[in-house]
């Protein structure tokens, strides 16, 4: 396992399409976006393993903490988050 250390803003780069961007650090939270190719599935663990097992995702999303649900839909909602940022006003 390749482990690196990151500060808020700062981005990791997989395989020239797939970036890492650390969007907060809360305590022990880090808030972590990812900018990847429409096909390329991006799930958190738990997501996943219950994909893998079969199950409804809904279940997964209503045992996690509200917090982290409404970052997982926000993230299907837009899975290229700097694709879509406002324009700076000034």
């Amino acid at each position: 396992m390749l482990v690196l250390s990151r500060k808020k803003d700062e981005r990791i780069v997989i395989n020239n399409d797939i970036t890492i961007v650390v969007v907060e650090i809360r305590g022990d939270k880090v808030r972590l976006g990812v900018e990847a190719p429409k096909e390329v599935p991006v799930h958190r663990r738990e997501v996943y393993d219950a994909i893998s097992r079969g199950e409804p995702v809904d279940s997964v999303r209503e045992s996690a903490a509200a917090e982290d649900c409404a970052g997982e839909i926000r993230s299907a909602e837009n899975p290229h988050p700097a694709e879509h940022r406002p324009a700076d006003p000034a």
